[in-house]
């Protein structure tokens, strides 16, 4: 979801939204439930939320804010909200820090409080499990990589500080002040107070205090190709680029070209039936993976199938693998009922002992939300279309439960698909390292998922409803955006010991060396529009950053992966302060680095803890984009606010402050060919001090089509582009090292820095 992005200190005088004044009390409220009611925009102008909007989304929090006595009750109520628990709803603290933490009680009784510890261990498959039958809620089940044990108990010491006591609901509480040693080790812990015969407990969780980045990628600048992973295709493709593909394709680079990373789109999950959404930044899941990026030739059982059922594979394979070569738009419905009928065929054949406990214990490592998603997608097939009914909106009730033992085969047959996917996305980011990778696979974690799909399903206590995620107006996209996706519910979220978040996290970063967070502002602050209300007229609701970085942190240090955050959007200064503090890389885009004249900023200027690109995938390949083309497809689209002649004189500002700033430190001619014009931009940002630079592999082939027209859906292909060269025809993976611009920029990335 990258923009713009322009950090202001000071906003200057502006626009007040639709002119009504929010009355104080209702701004406190807003303000007390983390909804700011003004923000600064691209420009730097002051923004006054309306009224309507906070009330729309005070409401999505659960918050009664309709008329004023609502809000002044609201108000009083919100004063109160931390008394009324004995324990917060989780602690997230960093190691090496003394944290103080509230017990609330009756007033003058005695408490005890203490922390269980964390112990890991790898579970055992019991020889009589049955993974994709699952418990009842309520009952223990592994979750995540690996189980939990608890382990040492670590009493706590009450801190000398004196709270006055507080009526809360007609009841006298008291505070009591424990204090969490600076010694708790890294991980996820249960902290518990007992007074009076009443106990509590809560998720208490130990980050570190800076994610530290590999030695080696420490020490010398890393280089990688940035793909839209299914446009990348081979010969042996079935009309996309799949896992197979991305082996072959970061071995080649690696092997061939010296590069240190492939950095892809999200693999997250799909809808199981037609028609399918393109956008990998509107997932049905953003924990599970899409089957379409399986190589069904490279399942183990196929190679024993029958000669019948061979055939079945072949004669399903046959008219998609010709879409590969075709230069229009990717054709998603084909390729998965394709796809679908074969793995259909290969989900039959038995399996050995050893790949059979091998599926079994990723099953159960899984835990319950792979057999939830794997129970949506059998039940979403299963209705053909049908609406929903509400008597399965809870994945727990006794209606799901029926039908999921009912659909028990297919239940487990979805739950294999992401077997399958996880082993062939291992033996891809395996292929990288062995050609000679520092860091392998970098994967990309879209900003949340669709509405309608199965996290909306699994997770709706932990999300919001009438509202959808999107971003305010901005230079590149002027009428604001709407992506359409259910946020957090911050409280709840809390309330659930950020559990979802966690497992989230542990899928993404499975098999990769790095994962990139697109729009990583929404772990500060989201742009929350109410349903039905434009793009534009929204508001910024808060998050706990410090838990959901630290939290970020924690599974990264455990996986031992490099975090990148796209950093693009208005925020303020501190945020990428802060996030260079915790050792999470930020995202320099070369065509949006310039300063406060319009100028691009010389390369010594650019941060260190950075991933530089020249472009995003949010804008025509730099070719293109340098051409204007941009602005002609806005306008050809009706995106367009301002005049397109004012525009384009921007654009052509824009490229001859480029080519001056090349040209004068040696990069390039004063009259660059287009070729040579993206070479030197590229050695522009060799010249940084960035950790990481990425390498579009559009730019790489001349590819001058966007993938992506924010702010369209039918009008564009969106996510359907197919990797071409300038001349429009396509470039498959076996070709891409006889591409004459690839080798050359390959050439430019692998040159030493002058001694």
């Amino acid at each position: 979801m990258a923009g713009s992005f322009l950090v202001t200190d000071e906003p200057k005088p502006g626009s007040t939204g639709d002119g009504s004044t929010v009355p104080p009390e209702l701004a406190e409220l807003a303000t007390a439930h983390g909804v700011q009611c003004e923000y600064t925009d691209h420009d730097g102008r002051l923004q006054q939320v309306s009224p309507s909007t906070l009330v729309a989304v005070l409401e999505a929090l659960g918050v009664q804010a309709s008329t004023p006595g609502a809000v002044t009750a609201s108000v009083e109520r919100a004063k109160d909200d931390e008394w009324r628990a004995m324990l917060p709803s989780a602690v997230v603290t960093r190691e090496g820090t003394e944290v103080q933490v509230a017990v609330h009680v009756a007033d003058g009784a005695d408490v005890t409080a203490w922390v269980e510890l964390e112990q890991t261990e790898t579970p055992a498959v019991p020889a009589s499990a049955t993974p994709w039958r699952v418990a009842a809620p309520g009952a223990t089940t592994a979750t995540g990589s690996f189980a939990t044990v608890r382990g040492t108990r670590v009493q706590l010491r009450q801190a000398d500080v004196v709270t006055e006591p507080r009526t809360v609901d007609s009841r006298k509480v008291g505070r009591a002040t424990f204090t969490l040693p600076d010694t708790l080790p890294l991980g996820w812990h249960t902290l518990h107070a007992e007074s009076a015969g009443q106990s509590a407990r809560t998720t208490l969780v130990v980050t570190p205090a800076r994610l530290e980045l590999r030695e080696e990628i420490a020490r010398k600048q890393a280089w990688g190709f940035m793909v839209q992973l299914y446009s990348v295709r081979s010969r042996d493709s079935w009309g996309m680029g799949d896992l197979a593909d991305l082996g072959d394709l970061a071995w080649q680079t690696a092997h061939n070209g010296g590069a240190d990373f492939v950095a892809i789109n999200p693999l997250h999950a799909t809808e199981p039936v037609l028609p399918l959404t393109p956008s990998p930044y509107l997932p049905t899941s953003r924990r599970f993976m899409s089957p379409l990026y399986v190589r069904v030739e490279d399942i183990r059982e196929t190679a024993y199938l029958s000669a019948a059922d061979r055939s079945l594979v072949e004669w399903a394979a046959e008219p998609v693998r010709e879409l590969s070569e075709d230069s229009g738009p990717i054709d998603r419905d084909a390729i998965w009922e394709a796809k679908k009928a074969a793995l259909e065929v290969v989900w039959t054949a038995p399996r050995s002992a050893a790949r059979q406990t091998a599926f079994d214990e990723f099953v159960l490592a899984q835990g319950r939300g792979l057999v939830d998603f794997a129970t949506w997608c059998a039940i979403k097939e299963h209705l053909d279309g049908r609406d929903w009914p509400a008597e399965l909106s809870d994945p727990g009730s006794s209606g799901v439960q029926t039908l999921r033992n009912a659909l028990a085969d297919r239940v487990q047959f979805y739950c294999w698909l992401q077997w399958v996917l996880d082993e062939q996305l291992r033996a891809a980011h395996r292929a990288g390292l062995d050609a000679g990778m520092r860091l392998g696979v970098f994967k990309d974690l879209a900003v949340g998922s669709n509405p309608e799909g199965a996290d909306a399903w699994s997770d709706a206590a932990v999300l919001a409803r009438g509202v959808s995620v999107g971003a305010p107006p901005d230079m590149y996209n002027q009428q604001g955006q709407n992506w359409g996706l259910p946020p957090w519910h911050p409280r709840a979220l809390a309330k659930a010991g950020y559990a979802p978040y966690r497992d989230l996290l542990r899928s993404v970063l499975r098999h990769c060396g790095g994962v990139r967070i697109d729009h990583i502002l929404g772990l500060f602050r989201l742009w929350w529009i109410p349903g039905g209300a434009r793009a534009s007229a929204g508001a910024y609701v808060t998050y706990d950053h410090e838990a959901l970085i630290g939290i970020l942190c924690l599974e990264a240090h455990r996986a031992g992966v490099a975090v990148v955050g796209e950093d693009l959007g208005t925020f303020e200064p501190w945020i990428r302060e802060y996030l260079a503090e915790r050792g999470v890389l930020g995202t320099s885009v070369l065509l949006f680095e310039r300063d406060e004249s319009g100028a691009p900023i010389e390369p010594e200027a650019y941060r260190s803890a950075a991933l530089a690109t020249v472009t995003t995938h949010d804008l025509p390949p730099t070719a293109g984009y340098l051409a204007g083309e941009h602005v002609d497809l806005r306008e050809r689209l009706g995106l367009l606010t301002e005049d397109a002649t004012v525009l384009r004189a921007r654009a052509r500002q824009e490229r001859e402050s480029l080519v001056e700033v090349l040209s004068r430190r040696g990069l390039t001619t004063f009259d660059p060919s287009e070729r040579e014009l993206v070479e030197g931009l590229h050695r522009y940002l060799k010249d940084t001090p960035a950790a990481l630079v990425g390498v579009s592999l559009a730019d790489a082939v001349g590819e001058r089509r966007a993938q992506n027209q924010p702010g369209t859906d039918s009008e564009y292909p969106n996510w359907r582009v197919p990797l071409a060269d300038s001349a429009g025809t396509v470039v498959l993976l076996e070709d891409l090292f006889s591409n004459a611009r690839l080798r050359s920029l390959v050439t430019v990335m692998n040159e030493e820095p002058p001694a």
